[in-house]
């Protein structure tokens, strides 16, 4: 997944793998490995990669060891990991323990509303990891045009719906029209 994200962002950015190349002192071969996913950057590598391209280094970073799944391949959903975002934290409470079987927690935060009654109620403390792409019928925090929402991940035939568990809730089905980003993956 990092290296179909760095291609993403160098090609957004108009610049040929030479020219990256030049910028940060990696070969051309090894810059195509790492695109091509067949090798992970070291930590300098993709501090290099980034500065290069004017980006932020966590956001990617995030990404390091994921894959991408058959259905994230197909919907191309790398093109709605958003590489140069952070959320907005506006109330911290604590800090409060990470759960081992969630190590790459991000941050953790409670359930604002009753959109996802039925499996997570209102007040339900949850983790999130930045930057990982739910998998089918999976929990995620998503910015869906300009509103951040959690849903359900539903991967059909021709398209992605983010569904609610509340039968009074939105659904949303994402068209290319809609300003999409996944910010991440919950867990319980």
């Amino acid at each position: 997944m990092l290296g179909s994200l760095i291609a993403k962002v160098r090609e957004d950015k108009n610049m040929s793998k030479t020219e990256l190349a030049k910028l940060t002192g990696i070969n051309v071969g090894h810059l195509t490995h790492i695109e091509k996913g067949e090798r992970n950057p070291s930590q300098k590598a993709l501090k290099s990669i980034c500065d290069s391209l004017s980006i932020p280094f966590e956001p990617l970073y995030y990404t390091y060891e994921k894959e991408l799944t058959d259905n994230q391949k197909q919907f191309n959903l790398i093109n709605n990991i958003p590489y140069d975002k952070i959320p907005l934290v506006t109330n911290i409470e604590a800090l409060i323990d990470c759960p081992s079987k969630i190590p790459y927690a991000s941050l953790a935060f409670k359930i604002p509303d009753d959109t996802m009654k039925g499996s997570l109620p209102r007040g339900t403390l949850v983790y999130l990891e930045l930057n990982s792409i739910p998998e089918h019928k999976e929990f995620g925090l998503f910015s869906y045009n300009g509103n951040i929402i959690v849903r359900r991940m539903i991967y059909r035939k021709n398209k992605i719906v983010l569904k609610s568990d509340n039968l009074l809730s939105k659904d949303y089905s994402v068209s290319k029209e809609d300003d999409f980003y996944i910010i991440g993956k919950i867990y319980e």
